[in-house]
């Protein structure tokens, strides 16, 4: 049985246009102009459970409202989806006891007591017995140092100590599903490796299956082997992530460092300057060409240094996102 699955799973919200001004206001009590938007338009997918996935898509694209159908906060409007075999929107205990759901803008623990306080009530909650409890709340606790943090107010911590802070509150029960949304929004580059590194073991120790969004290219490329990217409400690839690769970016970038400077004009027919300084050059050819083109290059020109490269993640999903415009 897949972890999730859903089927032309649709969001569409509703809302009503006032007119301005007291006029306006008077029309609006008989007659109201309805909107709808769909934030979401028949997406289906299917998540083995141990998977961990990639879900990308630019602002409004509905990642967030997936995650939120997917987690039972919200009701679909049309389509259906399963969770463990739970329908999500049902909220039935033995399902939200196997799931979590953390949000980067987003905070469980109370603002004015320290951390543990609430790891303890939420102990309570998921009935989580005192040896599962001390067993896995030391672990993750030492796991993401933050051993002379939970006894401090959660407000006075720093951002990336309150984010790990919540990751703990998250999985204090061993949930065999996790959501997390921009779990490494606004840390720091040290704040998110740690946190990356953290999801990477407990992936593997664990086997549990992650959903994983995040604007953050890095996060994506050293956790996930598959990608679903979702633009506009609808899924438009779901695959590996060399395939998103290979499939909306057929180009390699050769940087070369010169023993001498070099004039733009001597760089012209090897292929596509990206950049370039008087020693130094990025060039952008067709992947079939790479060895060509760097052979002829090191051959005619005096190269000092030279490095083959794929093309940014970052601008390869760009590049994905543009084409559907």
């Amino acid at each position: 049985m897949p972890a999730i699955e859903t089927t032309d799973l649709r969001k569409v919200y509703t809302s009503h246009k006032k007119q301005p001004g007291v006029l306006g206001s008077i029309k609006g009590l008989f007659t109201r102009e309805k909107t709808e938007v769909e934030a979401v338009k028949g997406v289906s997918l299917q998540i083995g459970q141990g998977e961990l996935i990639g879900f990308l898509g630019p602002n409004g694209a509905g990642k967030t409202t997936t995650l939120k159908m997917l987690s039972g906060i919200l009701h679909p409007t049309s389509g259906t989806a399963k969770v463990l075999g739970f329908t999500p929107h049902e909220r039935k205990t033995e399902m939200l006891r196997k799931i979590s759901l953390v949000m980067g803008n987003k905070m469980q623990l109370w603002w004015d007591l320290p951390a543990w306080d609430s790891f303890i009530v939420l102990k309570e909650l998921y009935e989580v017995d005192d040896a599962q409890f001390k067993r896995r709340s030391e672990r993750l606790i030492e796991t993401l140092q933050l051993t002379d943090k939970i006894h401090t107010q959660v407000r006075k911590l720093s951002l990336g100590e309150r984010m790990k802070c919540e990751l703990v509150a998250a999985l204090l029960h061993s949930p065999q599903i996790v959501f997390l949304d921009e779990p490494t929004i606004g840390l720091d580059v040290v704040s998110q490796k740690r946190i990356r590194d953290f999801l990477k073991e407990l992936h593997q120790e664990d086997g549990c299956t992650i959903i994983l969004t995040s604007h953050y290219m890095q996060d994506v490329q050293e956790l996930c082997d598959r990608v679903v990217v979702i633009d506009h409400g609808s899924l438009i690839f779901d695959g590996a992530l060399d395939e998103l690769a290979n499939r909306f970016s057929d180009a390699r970038r050769i940087r070369l460092t010169f023993t001498e400077p070099i004039s733009e004009s001597r760089l012209e027919g090897y292929g596509s300057i990206v950049e370039r300084t008087e020693d130094t050059a990025t060039i952008e050819v067709p992947r079939k060409q790479t060895a060509a083109a760097a052979s002829k290059l090191l051959q005619e020109l005096p190269v000092d240094d030279v490095a083959i490269e794929d093309v940014e993640f970052d601008e390869v999903i760009r590049a994905l996102f543009e084409e559907q415009k």
